[in-house]
């Protein structure tokens, strides 16, 4: 009989804001919505969640929460698609911070395959970016 081992890996890994980051770990929100288009290097490949602390959140240093892979991103054309959208997106029309505004794009990623990470494991670095290019998991095998 096997034993299980670990191994670590270093993956790519995005900020995603409390309560959105639990949001979409938990497979309720299965289209991340954000003012630019996901790099094409990122389509179909694994990334770290770097859950970082919004203002209500219970805790306050960014941490590693699971892995997101997206299958691919749409511009919303305008008001009517992104809302027609919103039980997949979870952002309230009236949302202060990221509602649609029709001066800026808004894109729409969608999510292939969520893994939530059974413990936490500490972010790279406290927070403030978007993308890590390092970020330290440890993989069964």
């Amino acid at each position: 009989m096997r034993g299980t081992s670990k191994t670590e890996k270093e993956i790519p890994g995005l900020n995603v804001q409390w309560p959105w980051s639990q949001l979409l770990i938990t497979g309720k929100k299965t289209v991340e919505t954000r003012s630019y288009s996901l790099p094409s290097k990122y389509l179909g490949r694994e990334l770290a969640i770097i859950e970082t602390p919004g203002k209500s959140a219970e805790f306050d240093k960014a941490r590693i929460i699971g892995t997101v892979i997206f299958s691919h991103c749409v511009q919303y054309k305008n008001f009517t698609d992104w809302k027609s959208d919103y039980k997949k997106h979870l952002v309230k029309v009236n949302d202060v911070q990221f509602k649609f505004q029709n001066h800026r794009p808004k894109y729409g990623w969608h999510v292939q395959k969520v893994t939530k990470f059974k413990s936490y494991i500490p972010a790279p670095y406290p927070r403030g970016i978007i993308f890590a290019t390092k970020c330290k998991i440890f993989a069964d095998l």
